[in-house]
């Protein structure tokens, strides 16, 4: 399956190559064709985003210069960068919440989808190959679809300037982390590639608080090419490849016990043993992800199109500690789950007349999810006087294997009206169908407009009917009757299999230019839907399971402000957001009888809800020598608390503060060197982002404590 869908890009390379080897024969471009290959990359850059407008939606912009000014540079992780982007909440394992949703996020390169994958502590994707990153959420106009929380469209960094470098960064938790990336031109071929190795001892988020946690060591590789043909001054064909292939440990506590867990009056016994020291456990997950995405740009006087092939393999394995899992948990699961997806997309812009422009496109994919589990468990007694008891101390296998396929389309049309000069109406209807373990279909209009009021004040305001399926990757294919009369049996026999979420999208907002460099923005948003989908990490392996709420409601209001003028930049964002949900109507064995009883007559805060959530940040320049800093606030997502609500509470707030220090040495041989210094939760805040309670909450997570990091970057071209 995975060597057919990569068939269709491979064969599309085959007939590139003709092209890039007579490239590749050329000789060494002149100054003045430089200028050429600039001027016309612009031109066709331009025509790529004219494609996929974003008219009435909010879209916030990082480039890369503002990346380098973050404290730990492009050596952060991605989500790290996504952070800074108002309304957007930290989780553990990485995770973001925008607007208060559940992950929900849509990854595209250059404006095309990259399929999602089987990740959950991993960053597949680095902000080493970004030009800019955009966050685009609010209320999307018909290209976006699916994942609708928020689009996090990367322009990749090309080979429009020639050049590279090399680096070393870390520091404390014994990270290390090399790096290289290297650009140029060689005839109408530009490229761009990087790569880089990370190996640290703070792999995942603490689980109680110390600086160094036990048995938590990452290894990380990432690898990233994108490579750009000019056909000619109307056409081009790029292709973006990637790898990620990262090892993790997860962290264990100190001086912990199993919990009682007991069994027909009496403590589950496994081989003679009821306890066992928590800092012994050694579990273990992989995760590794390949993709590809091909693409022929070609634009005219009224017409522009782009067809794109792409394809992604991502593969978990998590490797448990099988006695210590069982005297835990009442299993050990060694898991190992792939998938593999593949698709085109095929979109186009047509410009019909003065005051009207039309878009469309198509999106179809395939996908191919794989699961292989075997599971040790204690079997129970059935019936009788000793039901409940174990019929044994020896462990059982339970091998529960299965794949499913499963294939979406989309499509879309949507025109720009300019109804008069002030004001642009971007109204359009999306359909979407996916065929998975569940078939569904939705019809979608959406409309925007988008008014300038004046010079310096923009208000926009729109209305999105949205269809978001589960993750595919994610649905449990398990049979959960092969456990029953052991010691994993489901709390209930309910596996309702999950719906897609269909909601309505409000959104309001206004942007003003107060004075030169200094923007102020507010937006408001209003979402209610139906099947709202929420995930939770509910056992072995570490990775998320979607359920549903029959009915759910989140609003929030956003305020922003930006500042950017010669040596000064500086951003603040605030957002305040609420969101709820009742009646779970899926994955119900996942929840205890009295959980299931309360959500289904009261509204409940979704445990990733955090009310209140800040970012502030800025750098200054100064003769080479660049101050920074930035700082995340959160109120606290949710727990539960001693009266047992689910999510009834929230945890106590925080604020991290990062700073970095850097300068620039022009005058060195070869090229420039950066000496940069980091210092990341500066005041060594000690704060919990989990406690390990509330709906579909695993185990405790906490902040980073203070770290102080270092890196030289060795500039050459």
């Amino acid at each position: 399956m995975k060597l057919g869908l990569l068939a269709a890009p491979l064969g599309l390379l085959m007939l590139i190559a003709p092209v890039t080897a007579r490239a590749a024969d050329a000789s060494i471009p002149s100054q003045a064709d430089n200028k050429e290959v600039v001027v016309t990359a612009a031109r066709l850059n331009a025509a790529r985003v004219s494609i996929q407008p974003q008219l009435g939606a909010s879209t916030y912009t990082i480039d890369s210069k503002a990346i380098e000014a973050m404290p730990g540079g492009d050596n952060t992780a991605l989500n790290q960068v996504v952070l800074q982007a108002p309304g957007v909440a930290q989780d553990s394992y990485g995770q973001l919440h925008v607007r208060g949703e559940h992950n929900g996020l849509q990854f595209r390169l250059n404006g095309v989808i990259l399929p999602e994958g089987l990740s959950v502590f991993s960053q597949a994707l680095s902000p080493r190959l970004a030009g800019k990153v955009e966050l685009i959420t609010g209320a999307l106009p018909a290209e976006y679809g699916l994942r609708t929380a928020g689009i996090v469209d990367i322009t990749t960094k090309d080979g429009i300037k020639s050049g590279g470098s090399v680096s070393v960064y870390g520091g404390s938790h014994g990270e290390i982390e090399p790096s290289a990336e290297a650009s140029g031109q060689v005839g109408s071929l530009n490229y761009f590639v990087s790569g880089s190795y990370t190996r640290d001892n703070l792999g995942i988020e603490s689980a109680d608080g110390r600086a160094n946690p036990l048995h938590d060591r990452t290894e990380q590789f990432q690898g990233f090419a994108y490579l750009e043909d000019t056909i000619s001054d109307s056409s081009r064909v790029s292709a973006i490849f990637g790898d990620s292939n990262q090892r993790f440990q997860i962290p264990d506590l100190a001086d912990g016990a199993p919990p009682n867990l007991t069994f027909g009056g009496s403590p589950l016994t496994v081989n003679g043993q009821t306890t066992y020291p928590s800092q012994m456990l050694n579990e273990n997950q992989r995760e590794a992800t390949q993709y590809g995405v091909v693409s022929l740009l070609h634009t005219a006087d009224k017409l522009t199109t782009q067809v794109s092939l792409f394809a992604r393999y991502s593969t978990l394995d998590f490797s448990p500690d099988v006695l210590g899992d069982l005297l835990y948990n009442g299993i050990a699961q060694q898991a190992s789950k792939s998938d593999t997806a593949g698709g085109i997309q095929a979109e186009g812009v047509y410009h019909l007349f003065d005051a009207h422009t039309a878009r469309g496109g198509i999106i179809a994919q395939i996908d191919r999810s794989t699961s292989q589990t075997s599971a040790q468990v204690i079997p129970l007694i059935s019936s009788g006087l000793l039901a409940g008891q174990q019929a044994s101390q020896q462990p059982t296998t339970i091998i529960d294997n299965g794949a499913r396929t499963s294939e979406t389309f989309s499509a879309y049309l949507q025109d720009e009206w300019k109804i008069a000069e002030p004001l642009t109406l971007n109204y359009g209807l999306r359909y979407d169908q996916i065929q998975a373990f569940r078939n569904e279909n939705q019809l979608s209009p959406r409309i925007n407009a988008v008014w300038t009021a004046t010079a310096t004040t923009t208000v926009h305001a729109g209305y999105a009917r949205y269809f978001s399926p589960p993750p595919f990757e994610l649905v449990g294919g398990g049979t959960i009757s092969k456990f029953a009369n052991t010691t994993a049996a489901p709390a209930n026999s309910l596996d309702t299999t999950p719906y897609a979420e269909r909601a309505h999208y409000f959104d309001v907002g206004v942007s003003q230019k107060v004075l030169q460099g200094l923007t102020l923005g507010v937006d408001s948003y209003y979402k209610i839907s139906k099947n709202l989908i929420d995930e939770g990490q509910f056992g072995a392996p570490i990775i998320e399971t979607p359920f549903n709420y029959a009915d759910g409601r989140q609003y929030g209001v956003e305020f922003s402000a930006a500042y950017a003028h010669g040596p000064l930049s500086a951003y603040a964002n605030l957002a305040l957001e609420k969101s709820q949900g009742k009646t779970i109507d899926s994955s119900q064995f996942n929840f205890t009888a009295a959980e299931l009883s309360y959500i289904a007559g009261h509204y409940i805060y979704l445990d990733h809800d955090q009310t209140v959530t800040a970012s502030l940040g800025g750098s200054y320049l100064w003769r080479g020598v660049r101050l920074g800093g930035d700082l995340i606030y959160g109120s606290g997502l949710r727990a539960t608390g001693a009266d047992g609500i689910p999510n009834g509470i929230h945890m106590p707030g925080y604020a991290q503060v990062n700073l970095a220090l850097s300068h620039r040495f022009d005058d060195t041989p070869g090229g420039a060197l950066e000496v940069r210094l980091d210092v990341i939760n500066a005041f060594d805040a000690d704060y919990k982002i989990r406690d390990g309670t509330g709906v579909g909450v695993g185990a405790p997570q906490y902040g980073p404590r203070r770290g102080v990091f270092v890196g030289l970057t060795k500039s050459f071209g």
